[in-house]
């Protein structure tokens, strides 16, 4: 497996092609829907893999407007948690400032919730039709921003967990270049 880091003062980004669900952090992070149904694409992974508890303590938080993010645990998966956020779709405007909001509500929630690591997919990149070379350029900007301004929070790992060969060169450019 092809991993690239990088130090942000004492914090650390990472590149990894993996699957999201098997990965070892405290958190994974799902690219979900506003009302949390986590039927199809990644979402309906890691509910099959992690159990229909996630599903369930999704349903109880109900809605997450997009650029906004929430937390569940993550049943029987390797990680303990899953942060959902809602990343835009194309089309429906302002997607750029939407997609800094995801990643940003995704970095404030752990930060906050005290976790240690986290695994981040290409957030709106799939099946919601986002440029992948301007999400991997906003992801990896967001998370450098976040994490010089806030050395002292708890989060030590910000990973970026991309499966899609095409979105992981676009990653791996914008890893490059920190």
């Amino acid at each position: 497996m092809d991993i690239i880091e990088k130090k942000i003062g004492t914090k650390t980004v990472r590149l990894v092609s993996d699957d999201i669900t098997a990965r070892d952090v405290v958190a994974i992070v799902n690219a979900a829907n506003s009302h949390l149904q986590h039927g199809g694409g990644v979402a309906g992974i890691i509910v099959r893999k992690g159990g229909q508890v996630i599903q369930e303590e999704s349903n109880k938080i109900g809605f997450v407007p997009v650029g906004g993010a929430a937390v569940t645990s993550a049943g029987k998966l390797k990680a303990k948690q899953v942060i959902h956020t809602v990343g835009p779709r194309m089309g429906e405007g302002d997607e750029d400032n939407k997609l800094r909001s995801a990643m940003n509500s995704v970095l404030r929630l752990a930060a906050e919730k005290g976790i240690a690591s986290i695994s981040v997919p290409a957030i709106s990149a799939g099946i919601f039709g986002f440029p992948k070379d301007r999400c991997a350029r906003i992801l990896v900007g967001e998370t450098v921003q976040f994490l010089k301004s806030n050395q002292a929070a708890p989060l030590e790992l910000v990973e970026f967990c991309i499966y899609d060969k095409e979105a992981y060169g676009f990653f791996k450019g914008e890893m490059e270049r920190i």
